[in-house]
């Protein structure tokens, strides 16, 4: 199905999740995306599982290419003069001692993008330290701003740095390839970890250079803003947030305590946020002896906005992921089924589509024949002597 990047072939030199990523958002808008795959027997984030893998690199072709064989890099070399971007996330240096830092690929092609995804990014202080999202998280001030305050740093679950910095590169990517419309000439992109976490402590760091003042972690509230909290339900949680005055009005009408909204302790948004722990129990009182669908039921069309937390069993049921297709059942191409992530933007006109779970080099006789040119005889060659 067509896709607003239709045209655009990009080559995937990434491994396990930031820069996977950012090229799955590319293909899912229509790139096509070779996944080179270490020879012969494919990307070390294969042996994670096929459910990591292929949440990262569905809809990709993928290539098995020996890029320590100077054989293969000369058919790397072949593949950059025919696309319009390449992705890595070796550590900054390592493209460099390949032989193929920006400077070698702007030499063979001029309009080549060169997405850089690192840790610490290509050059400052920490470029050359390796980073996981963790890793992010724990210098970005990400986990020491989650959590309770007497309670030890706190790992966000999720990995939230990785995804961020995956939408950086790919949003960088894209600018650039619209810059290269208007010159003609591509460039280099740096992304990093370290940067993203940044962008999410960027608030409380402002804050304290311009008044001294270090906020302390607030649990499940936000800020100190109130009410902005979870609340157990006689059956689970649920997360009520209802800081602006006419959302906090509306939740008093719905929960029928009216005169809450009278009380001077949480007549305004400044009394409310100097009360939280007072008004955290009057809206408590009046959920524990509801259950979670009740509370939902009740604030929910009266425009509160309010959630229950839910386990990961309950989101993997939850309709509104299915009729969205958030997850898609694909077959893993040996015989099972398994869940890849949907699309995440939706478009009228040139919708993308989710695309299949590769073999490693299971596009080697399309791409290196039939892009390339090269002969079945010489691909066959190839096989034998470890270059594919």
């Amino acid at each position: 199905m067509a896709g607003c990047l239709d045209g655009i072939r990009v080559i995937d030199l990434g491994r396990y999740q930031a820069g996977p990523r950012c090229s799955l958002i590319l293909a899912d808008l229509g790139a096509e995306v070779i996944k080179v795959e270490a020879a012969p027997d494919g990307d070390e984030s294969r042996r994670l599982g096929l459910v990591y893998w292929s949440q990262y690199n569905r809809g990709k072709k993928s290539i098995t290419l020996n890029l320590r064989n100077q054989a293969g890099k000369n058919i790397l070399r072949e593949l950059v003069l025919k696309s319009d971007m390449v992705l890595q996330n070796f550590s900054p240096g390592v493209m460099d001692e390949m032989g193929f830092g920006y400077a070698a690929l702007k030499q063979l092609n001029p309009r080549i993008i060169l997405i850089n995804v690192s840790g610490f990014g290509q050059y400052g202080p920490y470029r050359d330290r390796r980073a996981f999202d963790p890793i992010g998280q724990a210098m970005g001030g990400v986990m020491f701003d989650t959590g309770a305050d007497d309670e030890p740093p706190v790992r966000c679950g999720p990995p939230i740095i990785d995804r961020i910095t995956a939408l950086h590169a790919t949003i960088g990517s894209l600018a650039a390839l619209h810059r290269r419309d208007v010159t003609g000439v591509g460039q280099a992109l740096d992304v990093c970890l370290l940067d993203s976490a940044f962008t999410l402590t960027e608030i409380p760091i402002a804050q304290y250079l311009a008044t001294g003042h270090e906020p302390k972690r607030n649990g499940n509230r936000s800020g100190a803003l109130s009410p902005a909290n979870t609340y157990r339900a006689r059956d689970g949680w649920v997360y009520i947030i209802a800081v602006q005055q006419r959302m906090w009005e509306r939740f008093c009408r719905a929960a029928e305590r009216e005169e809450l909204a009278q009380d001077p302790r949480a007549s305004s948004v400044h009394a409310r946020a100097s009360n939280s722990d007072w008004l955290d129990q009057q809206v408590a009182s009046w959920v524990k002896d509801r259950t979670v669908a009740e509370v939902v039921e009740k604030l929910a069309p009266a425009g509160v906005p309010v959630a229950p937390v839910q386990t990961i069993a309950q989101a993997a049921h939850d309709p509104h992921l299915w009729e969205r297709q958030m997850l898609v059942e694909t077959d893993d191409r040996k015989g099972g089924k398994t869940y890849v992530a949907g699309l995440t933007v939706k478009f009228s006109d040139s919708p993308g589509a989710v695309g299949p779970i590769p073999t490693p080099g299971e596009h080697n006789r399309e791409i290196y024949c039939g892009l390339l040119g090269h002969s079945a005889a010489e691909v066959e060659k190839w096989r034998t002597e470890g270059v594919i």
